[in-house]
């Protein structure tokens, strides 16, 4: 099927709403970290883009995703299950293929945009 320039999206001048929400409980390391998320576009129920952001805590993580996403703000801790960290921080560009699993710190409050490819 043919798209036109309106079914294109400018992620920066969006109008989609942000969704709040509590960290789930059965995944909280410590904190109690509010999480925000824009979707900007979808396809397929598998492809995903968007702008994410969380407070400060700590959270179990497991991909069944890959991501890409450019952190826009803030600072935090990628950490696998054996303790090995990737400190992202603004500017940073970084792929998380699906299967990762491990914990999302936030050390300062974060915003990323995000595009995800969903297996």
């Amino acid at each position: 099927m043919s798209k036109k320039i309106t079914d294109v999206v400018n992620v920066g001048t969006s109008a989609a709403e942000i969704e709040r929400y509590p960290t789930p409980e059965d995944r909280l390391v410590k904190g109690n970290p509010e999480q925000n998320n824009t979707l900007h576009f979808s396809a397929d129920d598998r492809f995903f883009v968007g702008e994410w952001g969380a407070e400060v805590g700590c959270w179990k993580v497991s991909y069944t995703e890959n991501e890409y996403f450019h952190i826009l703000s803030g600072k935090s801790i990628l950490r696998d299950t054996e303790g090995n960290e990737l400190i992202v921080v603004a500017g940073d560009k970084i792929c998380v293929p699906a299967g990762f699993e491990g914990e999302w710190e936030v050390i300062e409050p974060t915003q990323k945009i995000y595009a995800i490819y969903e297996n």
